[in-house]
């Protein structure tokens, strides 16, 4: 069984920082690709916002570039997401994602509130 358990969301005001974490546990191959998604209203779909696979080789979305910051522990079970000079349009629920393929695994969803 799989368990993905995120932390570090939060109000924060515009231009400001946050850091969020995602810990993975169960039965983690230590091939799989790591990474943040975000939902952020009813009706858009659910995007990719950054992706960091085993080996290193990470991936963001265009909005985020320079901004954001994917990263993870050397056992490869815990994915963090550094968001500096957060912008409004940041604002949505921020799920963490376990691809071990075929399957993925996701994340209760963590609330992320940027003020203007």
């Amino acid at each position: 069984q799989v368990q993905l358990v995120e932390s570090g969301g939060g109000l924060v005001q515009a231009g400001g920082s946050l850091r969020l974490s995602c810990a993975a546990s169960g039965s983690i191959l230590r091939l799989n690709t790591l990474g943040w998604y975000r939902h952020q209203a009813p009706g858009k779909q659910r995007e990719l916002v950054a992706a960091i696979n085993s080996a290193g080789i990470t991936n963001y979305e265009d909005s985020v570039r320079g901004r954001f910051t994917i990263s993870r522990d050397s056992a490869k079970t815990t994915v963090y997401l550094q968001m500096n000079t957060l912008k409004p349009e940041d604002t949505a629920v921020y799920y963490c994602n376990l691809l071990l393929s075929p399957r993925n695994y996701w994340g209760q969803g963590t609330q992320v509130t940027v003020s203007s």
